[in-house]
């Protein structure tokens, strides 16, 4: 059993990550039993040996990753839909299709104008098929969820293309900022293409945030996707290109929610802000992700178990901050390979606001700092390299008028 976080991450974490796919009491809410992403390899054990560090603050030795197999349901996983009963819509400019009802719907035709509006009822789950759609519209999200349970978002094997161009409008009360704007939680998945151009966030929703395939291709003006609670991904493949956040999971109102999971699948990321930001965790088990941006990888716990992850920084690459209130910083890598290369000035490769711990995979930092942490550093296992040289120690540092200070790596 490879070491992961404390037992407060154990079960903080789980509370957040549950938010994409519940918790294991209300598994098979979509389709019988829920599966584990195929990639995962967290189980549910926990240990509860907790120390204190030498700040005082709640710490540990080791437990086990946070449980995933209920994140994601068989239909979250499932790639086509079922057919057998779907209500077809050809689109038409300025018509706006509103759907009222659980069901599948077929969706094909280009259009201007024109809104797919889902105002069901709170236990409908209702599954958008689009099958060679194209939307362009001036002031309105092209998909805008007001009400149900859970809407899917599947593509055949088509290419679908979502536009807004001007300045969004608001909906009441709503304000209304991307090109699919769900007030519930979202999955998109499917065997087809979905290209999103947004004058603001590409999608955003005010619960939970689910991808498990088909290929996402996104260009937005503010955030790529953004979540209140949490932004999950089993598999397929995501490309943003935002001029603030790649991925953005908060939540305004509290503070113990906004992670990100990473199970799987292919991620590429070009921001002008962070690449992937969460308030409480970033946990990534598995994939292939490049990040070009300010920052690669912020949240207040990040846990890296596996995949390969290449950033590219003119600020942090990782950086494990002070965000949520229910965790304690911490940067600690497991298994995979993190390559992080800084542009020149007062830069941090890996940068903590608490502790930090490797007990394996392969670290390589190009970079004038490579560690700059507050609490305790452990290293146990893994290959770290730091400008083309392997080392056996995490020697903290960090460069600004005061210069280089010396640390306490063990």
């Amino acid at each position: 059993m490879k070491k992961v976080l404390s037992i407060l991450l154990m079960l903080a974490l789980t509370l957040s990550l549950a938010a994409c796919g519940g918790t294991p009491s209300q598994s098979g809410a979509d389709s019988g039993s829920q599966n584990a992403n195929s990639s995962s390899t967290a189980n549910s054990q926990a240990s509860s040996n907790s120390n204190a560090n030498s700040n005082g603050n709640a710490s540990s030795d080791s437990s086990s990753a946070a449980e995933t197999t209920d994140l994601f349901t068989d239909r979250d996983l499932s790639q086509t839909a079922d057919l057998t009963e779907a209500v077809s819509y050809t689109l038409s400019s300025g018509e706006d299709i509103t759907i009222t009802s659980a069901g599948v719907y077929v969706l094909t035709g280009t259009a201007s104008g024109t809104t797919v509006v889902v105002d069901a009822g709170d236990d409908d789950k209702v599954q958008l098929v689009l099958d060679g759609v194209s939307i362009t519209n001036d002031d309105f999200p092209c998909i805008y969820v007001k009400n149900a349970d859970k809407v899917f978002v599947t593509t055949t094997d088509s290419q679908n293309v979502l536009k807004v161009t001007g300045t969004f409008r608001a909906d009441g009360s709503t304000h209304t900022d991307a090109v699919i704007f769900s007030r519930d939680d979202l999955v998109f998945n499917g065997t087809g293409s979905l290209q999103i151009s947004s004058t603001d966030n590409g999608i955003s929703g005010k619960d939970d945030i689910k991808v498990t395939g088909g290929t996402l291709s996104i260009v937005a003006e503010d955030c790529g996707i953004e979540a209140n609670d949490a932004i999950c991904m089993a598999d397929g493949a995501i490309t943003i290109s935002a001029k603030s956040d790649g991925l953005h999971a908060e939540n305004d109102d509290d503070n113990t929610k906004g992670s990100v999971y990473i199970g799987s699948g292919t991620l590429d990321i070009q921001a002008g802000d962070d690449g992937i930001h969460a308030t409480t965790v970033a946990q990534i088990d598995n994939g292939e992700i490049t990040v070009t941006a300010a920052e690669g990888i912020e949240a207040t716990q990040i846990q890296i178990n596996g995949g390969t992850i290449h950033i590219t920084a003119t600020d942090d690459g990782v950086n494990a901050a002070k965000k949520s209130s229910a965790y304690t910083a911490l940067f600690e890598m497991n298994d995979g390979a993190l390559t992080v290369v800084m542009a020149n000035g007062d830069t941090d490769a890996i940068d903590a606001n608490g502790d930090l711990r490797i007990t394996g995979g392969t670290l390589d930092l190009t970079c004038r700092s490579p560690f700059d942490y507050d609490g305790t550093a452990q290293y146990t296992g893994g290959t770290i390299i730091v400008n083309g040289v392997e080392t056996n120690s995490i020697a903290n540092q960090a460069f600004g008028p005061g210069g280089m200070r010396g640390g306490h790596g063990h």
